[in-house]
């Protein structure tokens, strides 16, 4: 059984820093290619927004804010993946998710799919990102 487990999460003040971690169990390392890798975030009473994905061939891509202050990145031996988030601002307040998603259905792994194709992989329960002054 795959699963997904977060960590990292807490409170920050705005340009400070946060990494995130997914620690996947269940699933070797060597099969990740298999799957659209990947974080959203859901802020209270907003929609899911796609944070970053990692296809395949490792490329990641960023969805909206993200591009330019986060960096996804894994690490195969412990079988985790990070989220490195800078110069955090308010409104990146939200609970993160941490997602696999067959490459099956996420046949076009890019930012937005976390968000949009999470219901059909598996998913972590999220690690919570507080930013404020």
């Amino acid at each position: 059984q795959v699963q997904l487990m977060e960590s990292g999460g807490g409170s920050a003040q705005p340009g400070e820093s946060l990494r995130l971690s997914c620690v996947v169990s269940g699933l070797a390392s060597s099969d990740f290619s298999q799957y659209c890798m990947g974080w959203f975030r859901q802020a209270p009473g907003k929609e899911r927004e796609g944070v970053a994905a990692m296809d395949s061939d490792d490329f990641v891509t960023y969805g909206g804010d993200a591009r330019g202050r986060f960096s996804m990145t894994k690490d195969n031996a412990k079988n985790t993946l990070y989220l490195q988030m800078n110069n955090l601002k308010p409104e990146d307040t939200a609970m993160y998710v941490c997602v696999a998603i067959p490459v099956k259905i996420a046949s076009a792994c890019v930012g937005s799919s976390p968000a949009g194709l999470a219901d059909y992989g598996y998913r972590g329960q999220g690690t919570q990102v507080t930013v404020s002054s």
